[in-house]
Formats: structure tokens, C-alpha cells, sequence
């Protein structure tokens, strides 16, 4: 019953936080941000969000600097979009998936080429 409601509180977060990316206005902050993943602690008191972004590892790292600097803001509102009694405290984690999943393509692609030009 428990892992429902965090599986649930889980998902209601990545996809609040997701609207919340697209209003912030923050430059520092790249608009091709997406969230890879959110974990929520069982006691509801630390969400760990990972983000990545299309741009590259680089663009990641310092969109999540400015995304610390925000997190009371995003905070703030993802409590008054979700109505939690007890909005968790967000961290947010620099993640590289999406650049390694381009490469990962870009290589499955090159194999291709090459299969069919013999």
C-alpha cells in the first residue's frame, strides 16, 4: 500500500516539475531540460531529481547549479499545484543518459550505413 502512494507521489512530482521547467525563466537554465528521473524517500521528505539535457553534459551541469538556486521556488509551487501536507525537499542530480543514448543511436546508425553500402 505505501510503495502505491510513492510510486504515485512520484510520478505526480516528475510531471509537476516538468511544467515547472518550462515556466521557469531563468537563462541559466536550458529549455531542452528534461527530468530523467525522481526518487522520493519513503518518510516524503527529500525527492532527488535527475535531469539531463539534449545539449550535453556541460549544458546539464550548470542547469542544475541554477536549478539548486530555484529549488525553494519550485518548491513552493509544486506544493500549491500537488496540495502535499509535507512537500519534499529537492535535490537535484546532473545525469548524462540522454547524450549517452544519442551516441548509443549515432553508433547503431553508423552500423547500418555500413551494412548497406557493402
Amino acid at each position: 500500500m505505501a510503495g502505491y502512494k510513492i510510486g504515485r507521489i512520484t510520478s505526480d512530482i516528475k510531471s509537476a516539475l516538468s511544467e515547472l521547467l518550462r515556466e521557469v525563466k531563468d537563462p541559466r537554465i536550458s529549455k531542452l531540460l528534461s527530468i530523467v528521473k525522481v526518487d522520493v524517500s519513503s518518510d516524503l521528505s527529500y525527492a532527488t531529481v535527475y535531469v539531463s539535457a539534449i545539449e550535453g553534459f556541460e549544458v546539464t551541469v550548470s542547469s542544475v547549479k541554477a536549478l539548486k538556486g530555484a529549488s525553494g521556488f519550485l518548491r513552493r509551487e509544486l506544493g500549491s499545484k500537488l496540495k502535499l501536507r509535507k512537500v519534499p525537499e529537492l535535490r537535484f542530480i546532473a545525469d548524462d543518459s540522454i547524450e549517452q543514448s544519442a551516441n548509443i543511436s549515432r553508433i547503431i546508425h553508423s552500423f547500418k550505413e555500413e551494412n548497406e553500402n557493402e
